[in-house]
């Protein structure tokens, strides 16, 4: 079978003084344009499924194969690409250059085939269902609403149902399948999940405008421990336990409330200084009604993540609109 030339194969070239007469260039390449119609795509599938799993036998067990028949198959793709994509060695596979960029390609193709049956559903208006959405309480981000709005234009049959629950709630609801989508945080990344970073979100101490400390900024955290506090149990991110913890924060718990809303109700009532995510707050703020403590470096930051169960047989309704919020995202990071 013939095959993409490498580096050093011999290829004849046209003389730029003598159009009618051909030479031999050892450094010149020539653009396979055949590639595309002789590729045998189920070898791209196979390499695929050795980068993933790690090794050739690996792969051949995970698809139930001969391990030979995964060796040659590899073989006879990197015969078609012309170069050598995986170094092989004791302990698995290593990609090449050219590996790393043939993976790339190949997973992009392989979600644009997986995409093929939604995006038909949806462009012949027969998508319906229910896209369930588990995200942590407060959540202000207007890529994510501006997809919920175009999601629904887009597909008006389709029910969106939203519900709000601590953030490692929203990760036990994706793993169970009680939710399809999640808007949330993770300390600890689970393999079960995908995870598509969605923005970052920043933490602010607040007091009320009747609190002594209104108007002032505190350097250092310590100097709170004695301060009234305001507690969110299950919603608090392990970034704000640890920081709380650290300077003795909350020993002195004056309130408490599980929603981050609900939180910053008692925080502007003046029952305890508290954290707050910097965007729930900022009308309060610009209101008067609550205090930012700490200066903006001092400031906890996280990503907050669009989460989902890296399961690859979604339904139609859930994938769409997954594909509507991560396309929306990427787009906006790369403008």
């Amino acid at each position: 079978m013939p095959h993409a030339l490498r580096q050093n194969d011999t290829q004849l070239k046209v003389r730029p003084d003598n159009p009618g007469a051909e030479c031999l260039d050892d450094n010149a390449i020539l653009p396979d344009k055949t590639f595309a119609s002789r590729v045998d795509w189920n070898l791209l599938r196979t390499f695929v499924e050795i980068v993933r799993a790690g090794g050739i036998g690996a792969a051949a067990r995970k698809l139930n194969k001969q391990q030979p028949s995964i060796s040659a198959a590899l073989k006879r793709l990197e015969d078609q690409v012309g170069v050598e994509l995986l170094k092989r060695s004791s302990s698995g596979v290593e990609m090449t250059a050219a590996g790393t960029a043939l993976l790339g390609l190949c997973e992009e193709m392989l979600e644009a085939a997986r995409m093929v049956p939604h995006q038909v559903a949806q462009a012949t208006k027969r998508v319906e269902g229910i896209v369930r959405i588990q995200l942590i309480s407060a959540v202000t981000s207007t890529e994510f609403d501006e997809a919920i709005v175009s999601f629904h234009r887009r597909n008006p049959n389709i029910h969106i149902e939203i519900r709000v629950s601590p953030w490692r709630a929203v990760l036990n609801a994706l793993e169970q399948g009680d939710a399809e989508i999640g808007v949330g945080y993770d300390s600890n990344p689970r393999s079960s999940l995908v995870y598509e970073p969605l923005f970052v979100e920043r933490q602010q101490l607040y007091c009320a405008r009747s609190h002594p400390l209104f108007g002032h900024r505190v350097d250092r955290l310590g100097e709170l421990k004695d301060e009234g506090f305001v507690l969110t149990g299950d919603d608090e991110l392990d970034t704000i336990t640890r920081l709380r913890r650290r300077y003795r924060l909350g020993t002195k718990a004056t309130g408490h409330a599980e929603d981050i809303n609900e939180a910053a109700r008692l925080i502007t009532l003046g029952v305890g200084i508290g954290f707050l995510p910097v965007l729930a707050a900022a009308d309060a703020v610009a209101k008067g009604r609550l205090w930012p403590l700490l200066h903006a470096d001092a400031e906890p930051a996280y990503d907050i993540f669009l989460l989902a169960r890296a399961d690859p047989s979604r339904d139609t309704a859930t994938q769409l609109f997954l594909d509507e919020v991560t396309r929306r995202h990427r787009a906006q990071r790369r403008a």
